[in-house]
């Protein structure tokens, strides 16, 4: 399993999104700080669930690092978030 596919897997089972995508931008950070070969570094997530109503948007990406926990985050270099309800 990819860690796309992890990432996709752990925000389904925490949230039920309405909307999931989970995109490796790896390639468009080759040669920078953290970048691996074969990709899998660099994701931007865009996750909406109405889970995510009543929370700040601190809160927001603290659950969704909570989600994921520490051992996969520890695996991915850069992670951006686009969270809404």
């Amino acid at each position: 399993m990819t860690r796309a596919d992890q990432i996709a897997k752990a925000l389904h089972t925490a949230f039920a999104p309405q909307h999931l995508e989970v995109i490796d931008e790896s390639e468009m950070h080759r040669g920078h700080a953290g970048y691996q070969e074969g990709g899998q570094s660099h994701f931007r997530v865009v996750i909406r669930a109405p889970a995510f109503g009543k929370m700040s948007r601190v809160a927001r990406h603290r659950a969704v690092h909570a989600a994921l926990g520490p051992e996969l985050v520890g695996q991915i270099h850069a992670l951006a978030l686009d969270i809404s309800d």
